[in-house]
Parts: C-alpha cells; structure tokens; sequence
C-alpha cells in the first residue's frame, strides 16, 4: 500500500490496517496483519519492495496501490503491468492475493479515469482475485470523512475503510483460518 494503507497523519491504532486486526482478533483468528505499505509509493515503488512484504509465513497480500500513479497522471500500461507482476509474483509463491481498486482524478480525463479504473477489474478478473473495486469507498470525496488534505482518510474514515474492506475479507479469514468449531454462528 501507500499513504492510505500506512495511516498518513493517524497513529498507527487508527490506521485501517490495525482496524482489520481488532477483526480478525475477535473472531479468534491466530493471523497478524503486517502492514507493508510506504507513504508515497506508486506501483513500481511496491513492486521493488515485493520481496521484502512477502518475506514470512504470508497467506494473503493485499494490494492497495495505485492512488499515487493515478495523482502522477503516470502511464496506465505501466501501472498494469507493475500489478500484474505483484500478483504474478505472489501468486507463484502460493500467496493469495485482495486486489483492491483504485479511482484516478478527473483532472487528466474521463478516458484516463475510466481506462486506470478498469485495470484493477480486469486483472482481478483475469486471475480470480478477491476484490474490492475501490478502496475508498464511502470515505472519498467525503469531508467528514477526511483530513483537512481532503485525500487522506481521518480515523473515522479510516475505520469505514477497515469496514469496506472487512465485508470482503471477513469470508476469507472465516473459511480459510477458523476451525469449523471456531466459527461464528450464522
């Protein structure tokens, strides 16, 4: 990830990815979310750190990249390929993989926007991935919901992110690490 995944202005308590662990730790779920993320990061940022993320015992990466290459305005066939070698990677390690989409500005055009949109679909598609279309759904744009920067999440809105996200993940950590004893009633 980058600054939306690392908490930019947040402790790290209010950051999104320490909200996924509160989750997981009430289910009872022996998994620890490490976050990897860098304020700042593009895509070809997180794929020069892949290795180092996917160093341990790593059952699922989520992917959360994207935001800086959209505000750069940078190369849409760069960005796909960058995600699709994280996931190519990941994937050939026995990692699975949570895309989670991302929304480009306006400011460099609806073809631009729509076409950085639909790579996140298409490759989660393409390679069976879990998906959220857009991370910030529910947050974005949202000023009660921001820092004053009108980009970065507030804790409140860090924790509608954990939420968004929890509604994908939580059948993941339900199915995959809980014993069937272990699992919430329905």
């Amino acid at each position: 990830g980058d600054s939306l995944t690392a908490g930019l202005g947040l402790t790290t308590e209010e950051a999104y990815p320490s909200r996924l662990q509160a989750r997981i730790d009430r289910l009872g779920a022996d998994l620890d979310v490490v976050p990897a993320a860098v304020s700042g990061d593009t895509t070809a940022g997180g794929l020069s750190r892949l290795q180092w993320a996917l160093e341990g015992d790593v059952r699922w990466l989520v992917v959360a990249l994207g935001g800086n290459d959209g505000l750069r305005g940078l190369p849409l066939g760069q960005m796909k390929a960058n995600l699709e070698e994280i996931v190519e990677n990941a994937t050939m390690q026995g990692i699975d993989v949570l895309i989670a989409g991302m929304e480009a500005p306006p400011n460099f055009g609806e073809a631009y926007t729509d076409a950085f949109r639909q790579i996140f679909r298409d490759i989660a598609e393409e390679r069976g991935l879990a998906f959220v279309p857009f991370l910030l759904e529910g947050v974005a744009g949202l000023p009660e919901f921001n820092q004053p920067d009108g980009i970065h999440p507030n804790a409140i809105g860090a924790e509608r992110v954990a939420a968004h996200l929890w509604t994908t993940l939580e059948p993941i950590v339900v199915n995959e690490f809980l014993e069937p004893r272990e699992r919430p009633d329905d």
